[in-house]
C-alpha cells in the first residue's frame, strides 16, 4: 500500500513535471516573424563646407579636432549667462517638450499593455440569486397554492490564457517598445528644437538692439541735416527743394527707427511662450551687442547618424514596423486557448463551501482560420509595405541631415567672408566721412556732404550689424543639424521603456 502511494506521488510529480515543460515551450513558441537588420548607409569622409576646405573663411573656423563633438548644455558656448538662464526655464517650463514627454509616456503605457496579453486572464463573478415560481390557480379563479421562493449563492470563477505559440505577443511587445523609443527621439528632437528656437530669438534680440542703436544715430544725423538745411535755406544758400529732400530723409529713418520695435516685441513674446510664461509679464533688457560665433566642434560626418535623434526616430520606427510583419504572419497558424472554470454553489450561504457545492470545467481549445478572402496576405503585404515606406524615410532623413549641416556650414562660412568684407566697407566709409570733415573744416565742400557721409557710414554699419545677427542664428541652426548635446546612447533601451513609470511621471498634473 506505501508502495503505491509513492509510486503514484512519482507518476503526478512526473506528469507536473513534464506538464511545466510543456507551458514553458508553449511560452518560448516560434517567432515567424522576419529577423530585423538595421539599415546602414555611406558617411562621407568629410563635410564639403567646412571652413578647412575653403582659403578664405573670414575668420571663422570649427572646433579641433575634427572628432569633437558638443556635449550636453551645448548653448553655454556662448557664453551668455542671461541665454544660460533662459534656457533651463525652458527645459522645465516648456509647453511642447511637456506634450511630447507625456506622448512618451503614454507609448510606455502601450508596452504594458501589449505585456499583459503574455498572462492568464482571471475573471471572478459572484452572485446572488432570489426567486418565487408562480402559484396553481384553482377553479373559479381561487388560488389553491401559494408559490415557492428559492435562492442561490453563486461563486464561479474562470482562468483563460492563449500561449504565444508563433511570436504574435511577442512582437506586439517590441513593436510598442519600439514605438516607444521613437517618442523617447521625438521628446529630444523636441527639445532641441525648442532650446535652437529661443538661442535664435534671444541673438534677434540683441542684434535688434544693435541694429536700433545704430538707427538712432541715423535718425540723429538726418536731423542736423535737416537743421543745416533749414538754416542754409533761411540764408538764401540752398532751395526749398533741398530742405524738404533733407526732410524726406530724416522722415524715412525716423520711421525706420520705430518699426524695429516690432520684431524685437515679437521676439521677446516668442522667448515668453518658450519659457512658459505669459508674454504679458516677460520682458529681456535691452542690451545692444553683436559678435561673432565661436568655433563649434562640427565633428565627422560619420558620427552624424548616431547624434541626430530625428535619424534615430526613423530607424526605431522601421524596427516597429518590422515587428509588425511578424504579427501579421502569426495569423496564417492555429491559435490555442487553455480555459478553465470552476466555483461554487449552494442555496444556502453556510454550505457554499463544501465539497458537494463545488463545480468545474477544464480544456483546451484549437482555432484555425481556413478561408478568409485573402485578408492575411493583404495584411502581409501591408506591413511589408509599411516597412519599406519607413526604410525610404530613414534614408531621407539621413540625406536630410547631412544636407542641413552642409546648408548650415556654407551660410556660417560665406556670412563670415562678408563680413569681412563689409567691416572693409566701413572703413572705406569711415576715410570718406574723414576726408569730408576736412573738407567741410577747409571750406571746400559744405556741411551736408558731411551728413551724407556719416549717413552712409552708419548704414554700413546697420548692414554689418544684421549679417552679424544671422551668423549668430546660423550657428545655431548649425548646431541643431548636428543634434546638439545629443547623442544615441541617450535612447532609453527596450528594457528602460518597459520599466514601471514612476508616481510623478503618471500623476496627472494640475495647473
Amino acid at each position: 500500500m506505501k508502495s503505491s502511494r509513492s509510486q503514484n506521488r512519482k507518476m503526478r510529480a512526473g506528469l507536473g513535471g513534464a506538464c511545466a515543460a510543456v507551458a514553458l515551450g508553449m511560452m518560448a513558441g516560434c517567432n515567424v516573424g522576419p529577423k530585423y537588420v538595421a539599415p546602414t548607409m555611406t558617411a562621407p569622409a568629410a563635410y564639403k563646407e567646412t571652413p578647412a576646405n575653403f582659403k578664405e573663411t573670414g575668420g571663422w573656423t570649427v572646433a579641433q579636432p575634427q572628432d569633437a563633438v558638443l556635449r550636453g548644455k551645448w548653448w553655454e558656448i556662448y557664453d551668455e549667462p542671461e541665454l544660460n538662464a533662459l534656457e533651463e526655464e525652458l527645459n522645465v517650463d516648456n509647453q511642447n517638450i511637456r506634450e511630447s514627454f507625456e506622448n512618451y509616456m503614454e507609448a510606455r503605457a502601450v508596452v504594458h499593455e501589449a505585456r499583459s496579453q503574455l498572462f492568464p486572464t482571471v475573471s471572478l463573478g459572484p452572485s446572488y440569486t432570489r426567486s418565487q415560481s408562480s402559484s396553481t390557480v384553482g377553479s373559479g379563479g381561487a388560488s389553491a397554492q401559494g408559490g415557492s421562493q428559492s435562492q442561490v449563492f453563486s461563486l464561479p470563477g474562470e482562468v483563460s490564457w492563449e500561449p504565444d505559440l508563433w511570436g504574435k505577443v511577442r512582437n506586439a511587445i517590441k513593436s510598442s517598445q519600439y514605438v516607444a523609443q521613437v517618442t523617447a527621439a521625438d521628446l529630444a528632437n523636441e527639445r532641441l528644437a525648442e532650446q535652437a528656437s529661443l538661442a535664435e530669438y534671444f541673438f534677434e534680440i540683441r542684434g535688434q538692439d544693435a541694429l536700433q542703436s545704430i538707427v538712432d544715430q541715423i535718425v540723429d544725423v538726418d536731423r542736423h541735416g535737416v537743421e543745416v538745411e533749414q538754416a542754409r535755406y533761411d540764408t538764401g544758400v540752398d532751395d526749398q527743394i533741398t530742405l524738404v529732400n533733407a526732410q524726406i530723409t530724416f522722415q524715412n529713418a525716423e520711421t525706420a527707427a520705430t518699426n524695429l520695435q516690432i520684431a524685437r516685441a515679437q521676439f521677446e513674446h516668442a522667448i515668453a511662450m518658450l519659457v512658459g510664461k505669459p508674454a504679458s509679464g516677460f520682458s529681456i533688457p535691452v542690451e545692444a551687442k553683436t559678435s561673432a560665433p565661436p568655433a563649434i566642434p562640427v565633428g565627422l560626418p560619420s558620427q552624424l547618424l548616431e547624434r541626430r535623434p530625428d535619424v534615430a526616430a526613423a530607424e526605431r520606427q522601421m524596427a516597429s514596423a518590422n515587428a509588425q510583419i511578424g504579427i501579421a504572419y502569426a495569423a496564417y497558424y492555429p491559435s490555442l486557448t487553455l480555459s478553465a472554470s470552476g466555483g461554487v454553489e449552494s442555496s444556502a450561504i453556510k454550505n457554499l463551501f463544501d465539497v458537494a457545492s463545488r463545480f468545474w470545467s477544464a480544456g483546451p481549445s484549437l482555432s484555425e482560420t481556413v478561408y478568409d478572402g485573402g485578408l492575411r496576405r493583404a495584411t502581409v503585404n501591408q506591413y511589408i509595405a509599411t516597412y519599406n515606406g519607413d526604410l525610404a524615410a530613414y534614408r531621407q532623413s539621413v540625406l536630410t541631415a547631412f544636407e542641413q549641416v552642409e546648408d548650415t556650414l556654407a551660410e556660417v562660412r560665406v556670412l563670415s567672408q562678408e563680413i569681412g568684407q563689409q567691416q572693409a566697407v566701413i572703413d572705406s566709409s569711415q576715410k570718406a566721412l574723414d576726408i569730408e570733415q576736412g573738407r567741410y573744416k577747409s571750406g571746400i565742400d559744405a556741411f551736408t556732404n558731411v551728413v551724407t557721409a556719416q549717413s552712409n557710414l552708419l548704414v554700413n554699419k546697420e548692414s554689418l550689424a544684421a549679417m552679424q545677427v544671422e551668423q549668430m542664428t546660423a550657428s545655431v541652426a548649425l548646431i541643431e543639424a548636428l543634434g546638439g548635446g545629443w547623442d544615441r546612447t541617450q535612447l532609453p533601451t527596450p528594457a528602460q521603456v518597459t520599466q514601471k513609470p514612476t508616481a510623478a511621471e503618471t500623476g496627472i498634473q494640475h495647473y
